[in-house]
């Protein structure tokens, strides 16, 4: 094992574009990568902006210490999606056998059974036995602030009248549910919720939004939980939600500034003018 370099930032990545921004803020600010991809989620190429890549078992937590260890890592970040709604359709006992835990993550299950199995209470299980292996997760956004959302209109498009009356609406509503760790996301329209965000994730429910409100013109209203962790599961928007809006009718999308990260920020904004889909940091 290498001794800790402080030139050196550990990354966790699972998919998307996110772990690529990360990667890249890292290495703007003149550090090295050390990488662990989580199989069957990581992009494969995102090994081409690290220093060192090696692919892991979502269930082999030493696996990831001992690489990330061995890379000279330490302080690390963890990005990127993970199918959370297939883990819960798998079942725990097909999850034992499909994934052949190591006694890390059934140390990490036998603490969650005692508790409950809401998201912050897994990642939170996860950050403290990553600490046991002399891993410290950290603030997912510290190399990558340029892709926080800003206060205030953020494209050239604004939007209209109704459209800030029904954020002014919709915010304290989707904070609310935050506080329940029920989803980080609502559709408005006409001062009137017409989805809510549950376990299937932002895309589905502008889907559905769509087919509720076929006339359009609805908002979509995204935010971090109340106290939200920067180190893990911080709310995105990309070029995907974008286009996946302009496809369900929505009129605008809505996120927390400072707490919400646009992927590839400059290219989804652009998108979003060119789409005519505003972008508004509450």
């Amino acid at each position: 094992m290498k001794a800790p370099d402080e030139a050196v930032v550990g990354l966790i990545a699972g998919q998307g574009r996110l772990p690529f921004n990360v990667a890249e803020g890292i290495r703007r600010a003149g550090k090295k990568i050390a990488c662990v991809g989580i199989a069957g989620n990581a992009e494969p190429e995102l090994a081409d902006l690290c220093d060192f890549y090696r692919p892991v078992p979502i269930s082999r937590l030493g696996t990831w210490i001992k690489w990330l260890r061995r890379f000279g890592a330490r302080e690390t970040i963890m990005v990127g999606r993970v199918a959370k709604a297939d883990l819960h359709k798998a079942g725990l006992l097909n999850l034992v056998l499909s994934y052949l835990p190591d006694w890390r993550v059934l140390r990490i299950t036998a603490k969650i059974l005692r508790s409950d199995w809401q998201d912050d209470t897994v990642l939170n299980a996860i950050s403290d036995e990553l600490q046991t292996g002399g891993i410290t997760l950290i603030d997912s956004t510290q190399y990558s602030t340029e892709h926080l959302a800003e206060s205030g209109i953020m494209t050239r498009i604004k939007p209209g009248e109704r459209m800030m009356a029904d954020i002014e609406y919709g915010w304290d509503i989707v904070k609310k549910l935050g506080e329940f760790d029920v989803g980080q996301a609502i559709a408005v329209k006409n001062r009137e919720v017409i989805a809510v965000e549950a376990i299937e994730g932002t895309a589905e429910m502008i889907e559905r939004a769509g087919k509720f409100c076929r006339s359009g013109g609805w908002t979509l209203i995204k935010t971090a939980k109340p106290g939200q962790d920067m180190r893990f599961d911080v709310p995105c928007i990309g070029a995907d939600t974008i286009k996946d809006l302009k496809e369900n009718k929505a009129g605008c999308v809505v996120v927390e500034a400072g707490k919400t990260f646009i992927i590839d920020k400059p290219e989804t904004l652009a998108l979003a003018d060119k789409l005519k889909i505003p972008v508004y940091g509450h």
